[in-house]
């Protein structure tokens, strides 16, 4: 059974203070009460996870909706496993995570995600990392491309 960590809940949060800010600084959006109430429990019983199958209806879908809009895996298209490596060393699945991915719960995701990033060794945090999906500028252009090496349309000008 995977948990929702806290950093996920407040990642939620802050995806949701974005959407729906308080009008008057004082009242929350539904979803954010949702996920706040959830939060303020995993912070009094000082727990890092929440889990997944109990967590209430609005909080589940308020998390959904922020799980959503990241990135779905971290494959950076350079498997190693499908070499024999046991732990893919483009983005740091094991060879089990790799091949049940698409069977694994959000929960279950994020757990895989909070794992590879707290360790980072795999290329997907260094010399691949402008592959990471999560890395990539809005218009396809890469991290590491430069936008004045680009090629340039000449324009003729009315003296031409």
């Amino acid at each position: 059974m995977a948990g929702i960590h806290i950093t996920d809940i407040e990642a939620a949060i802050n995806y949701w203070r974005e959407k729906k800010p308080s009008p008057d600084g004082i009242t929350l959006a539904p979803e954010l009460r949702a996920l706040a109430e959830v939060y303020a429990l995993l912070v009094f019983y000082r727990e890092d996870e929440a889990d997944e199958h109990s967590l209430p209806a609005k909080a589940k879908a308020a998390w959904q909706a922020w799980y959503d809009t990241t990135a779905d895996t971290p494959c950076i298209a350079i498997c190693s496993t499908s070499q024999g490596d046991e732990m893919c060393k483009g983005c740091g699945r094991t060879f089990e995570e790799v091949q049940l991915w698409p069977q694994m719960s959000p929960a279950e995701k994020r757990s895989t995600w909070r794992r590879i990033t707290l360790d980072a060794s795999s290329w997907r945090f260094g010399r691949y990392a402008d592959r990471a999906l999560e890395n990539r500028q809005p218009g396809g252009q890469d991290p590491g491309e430069d936008a004045a090496a680009a090629p340039v349309t000449p324009q003729l000008s009315a003296n031409s």
